[in-house]
């Protein structure tokens, strides 16, 4: 398989959460961000939500186009199959409620099969728990739990391995 195209970007996980959706599809889904609690990716075919276990420390998420099917990586923490469709071909990488980290050009609009998978999740969890502790215990300034999370040993990562399958399904009362 041949890597098409690759896009990656740090965003903060507001609230834990980090969105990847089309560019229209503005509506979440309740029932898939609580999936995303036990499944860590989650998603409903047009949004997907990537649950970190942390919400202050910056993740990187990497979405990456190949010409065909992959096997997922071997040396990750955790994967699952996703499927998202895109009517635009233009994908947005959204902090929750703080609004697009990024987005990136599809290179045709269409549903896009893969997996997503992460690493890095626990061990960020647990730097972000003991600055948390340690800042609490001496009285750290806001400002210097802010610099003990930012210089966290690992990076929390989410990678998106996606494949073109078909063209999208055209909106509801449109005929072919």
């Amino acid at each position: 398989m041949r890597l098409v195209s690759e896009y990656t970007v740090r965003a903060r996980p507001d609230r834990g959460v980090i969105e990847v959706y089309d560019a229209d599809a503005f509506l979440g889904d309740d029932e898939a961000l609580k999936l995303s609690r036990s499944r860590v990716v989650a998603g409903n075919g047009y949004h997907l939500y990537l649950r970190s276990l942390q919400p202050d420390i910056p993740v990187r998420v990497t979405v990456r186009l190949w010409d065909g099917p992959r096997p997922s990586p071997a040396a990750c923490e955790g994967s699952t199959p996703v499927t998202l469709e895109s009517a635009t071909g233009e994908l947005v990488v959204n902090r929750f409620t703080l609004g697009p980290a990024g987005g990136m050009r599809l290179p045709r609009p269409g549903v896009y099969e893969g997996h997503a998978s992460w690493t890095g999740r626990r061990a960020t969890a647990d730097h972000y728990n003991r600055c948390l502790a340690q800042g609490a215990a001496e009285h750290w300034s806001p400002d210097r739990i802010g610099r003990a999370w930012a210089d966290c040993p690992v990076v929390e990562s989410y990678v998106l391995d996606l494949w073109y399958v078909r063209e999208p399904e055209p909106p509801e009362g449109e005929e072919d």
